[in-house]
């Protein structure tokens, strides 16, 4: 028995550091493809000027208007949305699906000619949005990017106890030895930059994770909800908002990911008469949903998404650099009718809290000031994956690749390891890993391990 507790700390010891080196290579893409979106708005403008701006000159075209020319240009695509000029100096955009590609239309609103296209996944803005939800290959990459941010709040909580300061002297802990050299030199950095960092880190990967498909979805399922009767009295689809949304863009709000979509009524603006065969040519014109959402007061920088069935509905949402300003309307694409409307009132505390807290994480409610305190952090996560990377090369047992050995006291440990297995119950794919790594580590590698020694 005497073996058997030590053996199994040192167990968990090689989980924790086999974990961090899984973890380090996420947060350094999360990091890098995060300061990519961070500054979009920069980056457009300097890449898209020549789409995004026009001279502001007279009279305006309708949307509809606009929409015919696009049409003429690509007369067998299919337009699935709308993004209205947010200014009198911005191009109107349509979003057209050409063969297997998407492409985004730059309009110019007064002449209505066409500004330039471009690719809606092959660019940069959302090449890094998508390989920073889902590494680009759909469901596996976001739940191998929701298992590295719940193995790195687990490294983060086990990580910080078994730092914390317990002596008197603060250095290599709240601030690095300068005059250090070689391993003692990245250790401190490493320790430092964890230290200041820690909440900052915890914060960016819970306000991240709750976007993640697996413990996000359960999350939002758990605590965000909607009176049922909001949609009561009009009928709804099995299909749900959530749906308009992709890995390299965000079109409704994550309050509303889980609502259900409204269904328009066929009958509505026909007298009773047959469902239409197609809805190329729906009974409310775009200019007119335009001017519902200008009726409503809904805030610029809004998209209208399409019908894509007899039965679907025009779609206006604005995901707001302030959440208060977030909109969510469903319009009836024969009657024009709003079948839902829903408001940062309409929320309830956990969509506020998620929706302001991603919000901060993307470093969009303050201006500048908060793009570059975002940045800050993004490079603290960066300067601490890098730095803990040479701290484990420099340590690794020598000629090998293995773990280096336990050099914590053991009680402190113990503790360590109950923190990783309370948050392993609270995320459960990374409580499913730990089994897994247990499993494998107990049947397989011990026994290969016996053997060589037999």
């Amino acid at each position: 028995m005497k073996n058997s507790t030590p053996s199994f700390y040192n167990l968990a010891w090689r989980w924790h550091f086999y974990a961090g080196l899984f973890v380090i290579p996420f947060l350094i893409m999360l990091s890098l493809t995060g300061i990519i979106y961070l500054f979009k708005p920069q980056l457009d403008q300097l890449m898209y000027a020549d789409l995004l701006q026009v001279e502001a000159s007279g009279q305006s075209l309708t949307a509809d208007e606009m929409l015919g020319r696009v049409q003429a240009v690509y007369p067998q695509g299919s337009v699935s949305q709308y993004l209205p000029p947010v200014d009198a100096e911005h191009s109107a955009q349509f979003v057209v699906g050409v063969g297997e590609r998407t492409r985004n239309v730059f309009v110019d609103p007064y002449s209505g000619a066409i500004l330039g296209t471009q690719d809606a996944h092959d660019n940069l803005q959302a090449l890094a949005r998508a390989v920073h939800a889902d590494l680009l290959i759909g469901t596996p990459g976001d739940r191998l990017i929701e298992l590295a941010a719940g193995w790195a709040v687990v490294l983060v909580v086990s990580g910080l106890y078994l730092w914390w300061p317990r002596g008197t002297s603060k250095m290599g802990v709240l601030w690095p030895r300068l005059s250090a050299r070689g391993r003692l030199f990245w250790r401190d950095l490493h320790a430092v930059t964890g230290f200041w960092g820690a909440l900052l880190l915890l914060f960016m990967l819970l306000t991240g994770m709750t976007w993640t498909g697996f413990w996000g979805k359960q999350f939002a399922g758990a605590w965000n909800h909607f009176p049922a009767a909001m949609w009561d009295e009009v009928p709804t689809s099995d299909r749900q908002a959530g749906e308009l949304n992709q890995s390299h863009k965000q079109t409704v709000p994550w309050a509303l990911e889980n609502t259900p979509m409204p269904e328009s009524d066929p009958h509505a603006a026909h007298n009773g008469g047959a469902m239409p065969a197609s809805t190329a040519n729906p009974t409310v014109s775009v200019q007119r949903v335009v001017d519902i959402a200008s009726e409503r007061g809904v805030h610029p920088g809004y998209s209208i998404t399409f019908p894509t069935t007899p039965t679907g509905v025009y779609t206006i949402a604005v995901f707001a650099d302030d959440p208060r300003n977030d909109a969510t309307l469903h319009i009836d694409q024969y009657s024009g009718a709003v079948l839902a409307d829903v408001r940062w009132r309409d929320y309830g505390l956990a969509a506020r809290t998620v929706e302001s807290g991603v919000m901060l994480h993307m470093g969009k409610l303050y201006g500048l000031p908060h793009q570059l305190f975002i940045f800050f952090v993004c490079l603290m996560i960066l300067l601490s994956s890098i730095s803990g990377l040479v701290m484990w090369w420099k340590r690794r047992p020598s000629g090998s690749l293995g773990v280096p050995p336990l050099r914590h006291d053991l009680p402190r440990w113990k503790v360590g390891v109950a923190i990783m297995i309370v948050l392993g119950a609270l995320f459960p794919l990374v409580g499913a890993s730990l089994l897994l790594i247990w499993l494998v580590d107990f049947f397989v590698l011990s026994r290969l391990g016996s053997r060589r020694t037999a």
